[in-house]
């Protein structure tokens, strides 16, 4: 009997200052909940979670986003990150999809008339509950089941006028499901089948997403071809809107060892085609064709242990065109890349990329139009010191200049160092410097027929600092502290022509800057006082700024965001470890 319990306690404290009379600064939270590990056999385990607590995770690293897509964070969740090799088969499962932004987050203010006010919006959808099972038989087939619920969220609304308060449904009550099914061949062969399904009550549609995958390689592990086919559904529930059948697959082939390598593939997807649900989707409407071809010395000689070189490149046009626009390119590319290991464990690489005129879709933000951006060529360089050492370091250089295109240019700079005084104390760096001097970018739209573009200088830093101290090694202690500050200042504007040029735009009185700041600080006290048993104590501080005025310094930056209203939270949590067997031989 394999069966193994995490019951925890936890307590909250959370303070921040707040403007509105009937609410307090200093809020409190007591919570419990269960960890459950159960072995069905020597294969399969059952992972479940009953309501958990998440709350001392890392704080995201966010940032100001000027794209036109979503930003992916890193997953802290140690139930998914625990165990679930089988459930990132495909690509197709993006963690934080649970317990994620609420759908109907922004509708909600929408909603909101004159005479009313928002109280409260929750940003994140509540876990109830969590299970899943993974294992792999003695005959190699591997499966993996994870079911998860979360519960309905809700905005609250305040009438000024009458006090009367009503609520908004911003997320309903949803269940997400994966099922995996991988089956091992000799020669590190492999077909799978995954299937994502979210289910959710009331009016919001469901979706369905299935895979099939393969990878086979020769009896000398030399070539190998590899692919997958996804369907995607979207299923409505209201009678004026049409269900979504759409399609996507890639297709690889390649030598995968030896000194010389290649590889070949073909991705395509249609329009229709849409895993974002339960996966991380940035776009569908493509057709790419990408190739690779690299030469390798793995053998210690003269000064290197290793030594890489590859080419590669890429052409991306779209499945099917989009409105009037005839042509159907994108955008292609062709990199040069070498990397090399030195006799001192010193790691180091350059590289050089080349970008021909392209046709962004996706950037005007509007359905129907495209941005004709110029060619650039792009450059950099990269090492890394031997980690083992006391004092270890990593840099990196790139450098995008774009030809005969409003002079644009823009540059990446980011060092990161550490050094370990002791077995007990570290202390790491890392701060990356990205300047635009001439960036050029969507900054919104005015009407249907007035995208507006911006020649910009953009300034972005991201500086993080981490400790580490040991007491025993039972007992630790670690501090983490991030200020991020980005600054956009609109320089030029133009409206965007129908053919994807530019044409000058004048007589705005706004200019759309963007300040935006975002500090945290995470601090984390563990100690394991029994087996399996941890006790931890959390700080975590938080402040965020955001203003239109572009000419402030970063230390000024720096200084303002500190002295801005910060979110203060101090929670304890208590996990006990129970183990079946042990409390057997006791009772």
């Amino acid at each position: 009997m394999r069966l193994q319990l995490f019951p925890y306690f936890s307590v909250y404290a959370n303070h921040f200052p707040s403007d509105v009379a009937e609410q307090k600064n200093w809020t409190n939270q007591v919570s419990g909940g269960l960890d459950l590990k159960l072995g069905l056999s020597q294969a399969f385990t059952l992972d479940a979670t009953l309501i958990p607590d998440f709350g001392q995770v890392q704080s995201d690293n966010k940032v100001l986003n000027l794209t036109p897509f979503e930003v992916k964070f890193n997953e802290y969740r140690s139930f998914f990150t625990e165990g679930t090799e089988l459930f990132n088969k495909g690509n197709l499962f993006y963690s934080r999809r649970i317990g994620g932004t609420p759908i109907h987050l922004y509708d909600a203010y929408d909603d909101v008339k004159s005479n009313e006010r928002m109280l409260k919006n929750p940003t994140e959808a509540k876990l109830i509950n969590a299970s899943k099972i993974s294992g792999r038989t003695k005959n190699g087939l591997g499966i993996g089941v994870l079911n998860a619920v979360t519960q309905a969220q809700f905005a609250t609304i305040e009438n000024i006028e009458t006090g009367e308060i009503r609520k908004f449904q911003t997320d309903p009550t949803t269940n997400y499901n994966l099922f995996v099914l991988d089956q091992t061949f000799k020669h590190n062969s492999s077909v799978s089948f995954i299937n994502t399904n979210v289910t959710r009550g009331g009016n919001d549609y469901n979706a369905n997403v299935s895979a099939a995958l393969f990878s086979f390689n020769d009896k000398k592990n030399t070539y190998n071809i590899s692919g997958n086919a996804s369907t995607s559904y979207l299923k409505y529930k209201t009678p004026d809107s049409e269900n979504s059948l759409g399609y996507s697959h890639t297709l690889s082939v390649g030598k995968t060892s030896g000194r010389f390598n290649f590889n070949v593939s073909q991705s395509l997807t249609d329009t229709k085609y849409n895993s974002n649900d339960l996966g991380y989707f940035t776009n569908n409407n493509f057709i790419n064709h990408n190739f690779y071809m690299g030469y390798r010395y793995t053998e210690p000689k003269g000064w290197y242990n290793r030594l890489f070189f590859n080419i590669n490149g890429g052409l991306s046009n779209l499945y099917s065109s989009i409105g009037d626009i005839k042509s159907k390119y994108q955008n292609a590319r062709i990199n040069f890349n070498v990397n090399a290991q030195t006799k001192k464990l010193i790691w180091f690489g350059a590289f050089a990329n080349f970008n021909p005129a392209q046709n962004d879709f996706y950037e005007p933000r509007n359905m129907g139009h495209v941005f004709r951006r110029g060619k650039s060529v792009a450059f950099g360089s990269w090492i890394e010191t031997n980690a083992a050492k006391k004092y270890s370091v990593s840099a990196e250089f790139f450098e995008r200049i774009f030809l005969n295109f409003y002079n644009l240019s823009g540059t990446d700079i980011s060092l990161s160092q550490k050094y370990r005084f002791n077995s007990k104390f570290s202390i790491e760096h890392q701060i990356g410097f990205m300047p635009r001097p001439r960036s050029l970018g969507y900054t919104t739209t005015l009407d249907e027929n007035n995208i507006l573009f911006a020649v910009r200088k953009v300034s972005t830093v991201d500086n993080v600092l981490n400790l580490k101290y040991s007491f025993t090694n039972k007992m630790g202690l670690t501090f983490r502290a991030r200020h991020y500050v980005s600054v956009v200042d609109n320089k030029e504007f133009y409206t965007l022509n129908n053919d994807g040029s530019l044409s000058t735009k004048t007589g705005l009185t706004e200019k759309y800057n963007r300040n935006v700041n975002y500090f945290n600080i995470d601090m984390v006290y563990t100690w394991q006082f029994a087996p399996g048993s941890f006790l931890n104590i959390v700080w975590k501080d938080a402040g965020f700024t955001n203003s239109n005025i572009a000419n402030t310094r970063y230390f000024d930056n720096f200084q303002n965001t500190l002295q801005s209203e910060q979110n203060n939270n101090l929670s304890l949590k208590v996990i006990y470890f129970l183990d079946y067997l042990q409390l057997k031989r006791k009772i």
